[in-house]
């Protein structure tokens, strides 16, 4: 399986069981935050805790660029 195909088929995995939680009641907020903590771990536990941080802090200039909103728009 090509590596974008994998990511594919993770994220395909990862957005079901994000549905079904949110069907069960759980609300997005927590479900977010929960799943953030959860990659945060284990990130850590596979890299360590130094190549994880030095990732998150590009989280910022990431965000702000739009990388991960859906939409056109920033709210930057």
């Amino acid at each position: 399986m090509s590596p974008d195909d994998e990511k594919r088929r993770a994220l395909h995995h990862i957005l079901s069981a994000w549905e079904a939680a949110l069907a069960e009641g759980v609300s997005a907020d927590l479900l977010a935050s929960t799943a953030i903590f959860a990659a945060l771990t284990d990130m850590v536990a596979l890299h360590g805790a130094e190549p994880v941080a030095k990732m998150v802090r590009t989280l910022p200039d990431r965000i702000t660029a739009g990388e991960f909103s859906l939409d056109d728009e920033t709210d930057g």
